[in-house]
């Protein structure tokens, strides 16, 4: 019945719609309140009036206009007057609701003032709605191996076709049986809620579908904490406010596109907004896919999601109660036939009751956490995702993006394969690898021999810090578990000191500037250089004087040589030619970044002295070195290290951020020619010269590997530290073995464990991959200029030397005591190199020791044992 008396069958439709049927639709009704019309026989303006009049009862206006409304509606007044009070009072508001939904022009003073404006008509009807939250997918380079999910709720809206029509009358039966009839406020509903609310039985809330999404949409807009308490403040202004915006929303939207934003924002409870999720929480299917008790079940929910929820003991049988009673409600509204709901009342609620992961914690393989983690860190360093690193984690949680990242889990298998093969989790020393994709940076795999987690601090499982500080204070260590992004710095993660492998900025600065790589330097086991030092174990007189590691290394070194046995004192000399400023530049320009703000961000700021940065005394991260590395192997072209390959927001759209950004940082002969040189430590063959016969540092690589390599080793003072960078064409790959709680270790790292697992991961992670030969550079970049040298055999040493100067080239005498000849003792034996060098070249100057003597025949000793 209509409350102003009538019929209401002629607000009905008669057709049906996607699955809905007849009886739960209506016809469009035009905009409320147009047409003078009177179906129930009382003129328009004598209902207008009487709607005015009930507002001159000056006690009940003082009651709205006080707030006093919802105290005196409640239950509990049981005084005689305020029984009499609260019917009064509700009988006043069920009026003042079926006028308003009737009559928005009325003049609903006291309400309406209640809620800043004067009449009802003049209320906003302009309803802002915000995209409410939506889940991010963080998927594997492959699109469809799911790393991780993010999200501040967990909702992803889906289509109203893609929603059984199940659910879809579910949620009506459950919540508003005159979806399809009313105009987005149904005054009978309301009117009943309040007589039932007043006789103390079960609460109802008399709100429509409609309503509900509007009180849902207000407060996904709102901007502050305040605005969100008025959105959902228990008030007849917050009531009034929703009836206008509903009102005016049914205007504007059909019934399905208005079900629709109710289905994908509607909260289901365990963390679930919107239908889609909810339906992959609770039964890991599509809501496509519903059945009738699992439709009636989320449906259900609703209502009190906590209080229903299915997961819990206590909260298990309510939900199947009111499951029960969501499907007898079908039955009424004609969604379904009762012998279909008898069948659904019988089935189990057949929960999984699996929440979403959320975050780098919970990805679906442990060790894709450090990877996460990166992924995260890089995302907040984006401007084209907000202002701040807050406003970019807001649009990572909330923006609903598709993120398919670098990771290539065959790669990160066979790295974390590696890892722990060599150096198992639980160890108190870090072994940490990363893999580089040249000429793109995309990171293709990140691992260690840590879990990546929190250690709980009620129950900690971690080992004590090997930092006797630390463990003193009783903080504990790093391992077996940590969140520390290890492999990639950040925080207070600075990196670890990279021995020798920072010598190839070096190499690639004086190949820039014009030296080739068979420029030969005379490198002496300890070289004095220009570079002052404060004093230390590399000190001499106040200068800087490194020696090398093994005496055989000393001799006249080209760069093949010189990389390729590491020969310390000839990149001493090396980087006093071309300055440690072009080496620390040719660093940062492949990517190498000085974390650490004392002492390595303070040098590499003004280097002119930092002569020792040839050898690696600063800090660095694998990543860095692997993308370093790869942007030799990628002919110079450097190209940030990037964890996406592609990135689409919630329409579909590809965003630029996804791609990736490169850019020439050195000729292209001479990262080539670094590359030729390079290959000589590993075992590999250079194309433009010939590698030191005595052999690399680590010649068993190109073995393992079994493609085109090159790379380098490094170690810090008592192998503190020990790294491994290579790269082929395809993939690079670098390792750093150090105790990442305590630097000052007195342990020394296991260089052969580095090694192999760095290889082994280039090999596992390019396996079914064909080679790729690396382009030789070109014969002026490998020989430079070359200059015959003259023939000086047999002159005094300073002829020798006054030739050797006018030829172009640095004379330095040889090391004592000289070699045997034939020229007279004194004289010079002879040159190294003793035919053509690079104009510019050091050319040693071998004295003669004369020819060997034979003994005579009674000098000669004689067999048996001698005195």
């Amino acid at each position: 019945m209509n409350l102003f008396g009538g019929s209401d069958d002629h607000r009905r439709g008669t057709g049906t719609h996607e699955g809905i049927p007849d009886q739960t639709r209506r016809a469009p009704a035009g905009p409320a309140g147009s047409g003078d019309g009177d179906p129930d026989g009382i003129p328009r303006q004598r209902r207008i009036d009487a709607v005015q009049d009930l507002f001159r009862f000056d006690h009940v206006k003082q009651i709205l206009q006080d707030g006093k409304l919802v105290e005196n509606l409640r239950p509990d007044n049981r005084s005689l007057a305020g029984k009499a009070m609260t019917l009064a009072v509700a009988g006043v508001l069920a009026g003042l609701v079926v006028a308003a939904a009737a009559f928005p022009g009325a003049a609903m003073s006291g309400l309406a003032a209640k809620a800043g404006a004067e009449t009802f008509e003049k209320l906003p009807s302009e309803l802002t709605v915000k995209q409410a939250p939506q889940i991010s997918y963080v998927f594997a380079n492959d699109g469809k191996t799911l790393l991780a999910t993010m999200y501040d709720e967990n909702r992803s809206d889906t289509k109203l076709a893609n929603i059984s029509p199940l659910m879809r009358q579910a949620i009506i039966a459950a919540e508003d049986h005159q979806f399809f009839e009313h105009n987005g406020v149904d005054p009978k509903g309301i009117a009943r809620a309040l007589v039932v609310n007043n006789k103390g039985e079960a609460q109802q809330g008399g709100s429509t579908l409609t309503m509900q999404y509007v009180r849902q949409a207000i407060s996904y807009s709102a901007e502050t904490p305040a605005e969100v308490v008025a959105a959902t403040e228990d008030t007849p202004a917050r009531k009034l406010r929703e009836m206008r915006y509903a009102m005016s929303l049914e205007r504007k939207l059909n019934k399905d596109e208005i079900l629709e934003r109710y289905l994908n924002i509607a909260p289901f409870g365990n963390g679930t907004y919107g239908v889609f999720a909810a339906a992959k929480v609770y039964f890991e299917k599509s809501p496509k896919d519903l059945t009738i008790a699992e439709a009636a079940m989320l449906a259900g929910m609703v209502k009190a999601p906590s209080a229903f929820d299915p997961t819990t003991a206590k909260g298990k049988p309510l939900a199947q109660a009111r499951r029960n009673y969501v499907i007898d409600q079908m039955v009424s509204i004609g969604a379904i036939k009762p012998e279909d709901a008898n069948k659904a009342k019988l089935a189990g609620l057949g929960v999984k009751g699996k929440r979403t992961p959320n975050g780098c914690v919970s990805t679906k393989k442990n060790d894709w956490g450090f990877f996460c983690d990166y992924f995260y860190r890089w995302w907040l360093e984006q401007s084209a995702f907000g202002d701040t690193p807050y406003d970019r984690e807001r649009a990572l949680m909330s923006h609903g993006y598709r993120i398919v990242t670098s990771l290539d889990p065959k790669v990160q298998d066979a790295t974390k394969r590696a890892v722990e093969r060599n150096y198992s989790t639980g160890n108190k020393h870090a072994l940490m690898l990363a893999a580089v994709e040249p000429g793109t940076g995309r990171v293709r795999s990140l691992a260690t021999n840590r879990s990546y987690g929190i250690d709980d601090p009620r129950k900690p499982k971690n080992g004590e810090s090997t930092n006797p500080d630390k463990r003193r204070a009783g903080i504990r260590g790093t391992y077996p578990t940590t969140t520390n992004p290890l492999i990639t710095g950040g925080g207070d993660i600075y990196g670890y000191q990279s021995g020798s492998t920072f010598k190839i900025f070096t190499m690639a600065a004086a190949l820039e500037k014009g030296y080739p790589l068979s420029y030969t330097i005379n490198s002496p086991n300890r070289a004095v250089t220009r570079f002052a030092v404060a004093s230390g174990p590399a000190s001499c007189g106040g200068r800087w004087c490194p020696s090398n590691a093994s005496k055989s290394m000393a001799g006249n070194r080209n760069m093949w040589s010189g990389f390729g046995r590491s020969v310390n004192t000839f990149f001493a000399k090396l980087i006093e030619k071309v300055g440690p400023d072009a080496a620390v530049e040719m660093a940062k320009r492949t990517g190498i970044k000085f974390r650490a703000p004392e002492p390595d961000a303070r040098l590499a700021a003004d280097p002119g002295d930092w002569g020792a940065f040839t050898l690696g005394v600063s800090s660095s991260t694998p990543l860095d070195l692997a993308n370093a590395y790869a942007t030799f192997a990628a002919d110079g072209k450097y190209c940030a290290p990037t964890p996406v390959q592609e990135i689409l927001d919630q329409a579909g759209n590809k965003l630029r951020s996804g791609e990736p950004k490169c850019e020439q940082v050195m000729k292209v002969e001479t990262a080539r020619a670094v590359v030729d040189a390079a290959r000589c430590p590993l075992g590999d063959r250079a194309q433009a010269g010939n590698c030191d016969s005595g052999g690399g540092t680590a010649p068993g690589v190109r073995g393992t590997v079994g493609h085109p390599v090159f790379g380098k080793t490094g170690t810090t003072e008592n192998n503190k530290t020990a790294t491994l960078a290579l790269s082929t064409r395809q993939l690079a790959v670098a390792g750093t073995m150090a105790d990442p709680d305590w630097a000052q270790t007195y342990r020394s790292m296991d260089v052969f464990a580095v090694n192999n697992a760095v290889a082994q991961t280039a090999r596992d992670g390019l396996s079914g991959r064909s080679s790729e030969e690396f382009p030789a550079p070109g014969e002026r970049t490998a020989q430079g200029d070359q200059v015959r040298i003259p023939d000086v055999t047999c002159r005094s040493i300073e002829h020798a030397r006054e030739r050797l100067r006018d030829a172009g080239f640095n004379a330095e005498i040889g090391p004592p005591p000289g070699v045997r000849s034939s020229c007279p003792p004194g004289t010079v034996a002879g040159t190294d190199p003793n035919y053509f060098a690079p104009k510019g070249s050091t050319v040693v100057i071998e004295v003669s020791m004369g020819p060997r003597t034979r003994p005579s025949a009674t000098q000669r000793p004689r067999g048996g044992p001698q005195p």
